[in-house]
């Protein structure tokens, strides 16, 4: 073969490559938290599988009443699907759920 078609087909694959990974880059992270339960969350974090600590707090000086819900982009550039989703409550209690994979769930309840 020569160089230049092994650079042609180099190119080509390089170029499938992309635009395969593209879709994957493109997925939708955005997930409507559902409060069904009868406190406040007063604190929301999602992080990646894996990290060793939370994130930042998402609704910063929000709160999320009983009953209510919120669309959150949980998007953190990383590309990562799967995180863990914690809620810290008025109470002082917190619930968390390990491994959502928020590129396939659209809406994400916490329950009493």
């Amino acid at each position: 073969m020569s160089v230049y078609k092994a650079s042609a087909a180099l190119c080509v694959g390089l170029v499938a490559s992309l635009l395969g990974m593209g879709g994957a880059l493109a997925l939708d992270r955005h997930v409507v938290i559902v409060n069904n339960t009868s406190y406040t969350i007063n604190e929301f974090y999602a992080s990646s599988v894996g990290q060793k600590s939370w994130q930042e707090d998402i609704l910063g000086n929000d709160t999320l009443a009983p009953g209510a819900k919120v669309r959150i982009n949980i998007d953190d550039g990383t590309g990562y699907c799967k995180y863990d989703l914690r809620a810290v409550f008025n109470d002082g209690t917190d619930a968390v759920k390990q491994g959502v994979n928020i590129c396939e769930v659209r809406t994400f309840t916490f329950n009493e």
